[in-house]
């Protein structure tokens, strides 16, 4: 037998899963650990779900409480792959034309596609701000953008990053996270998925930064294409660095705010001398900017 032990928790909480330091340490055999968004309408109320081979002790539930608001509810599954079936609440999702998906799902002909394990599952494109994002690339792409320098700041699991190198293959690629758990998680994913590690031409660039602050970030500067996807607040406090750092007519692509956020992260863009060209739609707003 197997078993699930699930918390509720809020967006901030799920999301942080994805990123985490192993919880368990040297634990013998940890659990699966994988977050999820179960209702689009409410984007605050999340789940965390964590997979057992036994039945988890009251210290094993005490560190998935620390991990969460709510309180842990156990169940008993039945004699299965529980692997498989962590994975298999994943769907894969559909972006433009990248398909992200974890090994419980087979890639799809035609399509650019991203392998993500179960275990770092989270900033995988199951959240709608990654989706619209990775949308919004393509879009650039197929209107016939083309970008040499390419900033991903707070990149989470990669996948941005990854999409911009499928795209745009000859640039230059930075990714940078302010947690280097994240980064650790990028270099795994890109090794995962045959994305070259590098610093030259069609090779991605890996280091820990708390915004633009990093001598990597200014020696690559201006950038042509900046993604940021975070929260509204930080990129309202980082538009004077983001704008700074980006060439004329550079596309600067946000995300992680909500539609009532917008115009609050627009102005401060617009302000700075930036153009919005998309204003994203939905709840979770994805902006494509110009700097004029």
């Amino acid at each position: 037998m197997s078993w699930r032990v699930t918390l509720a928790c809020n967006r901030a909480e799920g999301e942080a899963v994805g990123a985490m330091e192993e919880p368990f340490g040297d634990h013998p055999n940890p659990p699966v650990i994988v977050a999820d968004e179960p209702d689009e309408h409410r984007p605050d109320d999340w789940r965390i779900h964590a997979y057992f081979e036994e039945e988890p002790t009251a210290a094993e539930l005490a560190v998935l409480a620390g991990l969460a608001s709510g309180e842990p509810v156990v169940e008993e599954l039945a004699d299965e792959d529980w692997v498989t079936r962590s994975q298999a609440g994943l769907e894969p999702i559909e972006a433009g034309r990248f398909f992200v998906r974890t090994p419980a799902h087979q890639a799809r002909d035609g399509a650019v596609n991203f392998l993500i394990d179960a275990g770092l599952a989270f900033g995988t494109g199951h959240h709608h701000t990654t989706r619209g994002c990775l949308a919004a690339l393509d879009r650039l792409e197929r209107a016939g953008k083309r970008f040499e320098r390419i900033a991903d700041i707070g990149t989470g699991t990669g996948l941005l990053a990854f999409g911009a190198l499928a795209l745009w293959p000859e640039a230059l690629a930075i990714a940078t996270d302010i947690d280097p758990i994240s980064i650790d998680v990028t270099r795994d994913n890109a090794v995962l998925n045959g994305v070259a590690l590098g610093e030259g031409p069609g090779e991605l660039a890996l280091a820990v930064a708390d915004g633009m602050a990093h001598p990597a970030l200014a020696e690559r500067a201006p950038f042509d294409l900046l993604i940021a996807n975070i929260l509204a607040g930080p990129l309202i406090e980082l538009a004077q660095d983001f704008v700074a750092a980006t060439a004329p007519g550079a596309t600067i692509l946000l995300a992680g705010l909500l539609d009532t956020q917008a115009q609050a992260v627009t102005a401060a863009y617009v302000e700075r001398g930036c153009r919005l060209v998309e204003p994203g739609t939905g709840e979770w707003r994805v902006l494509v900017l110009e700097k004029v």
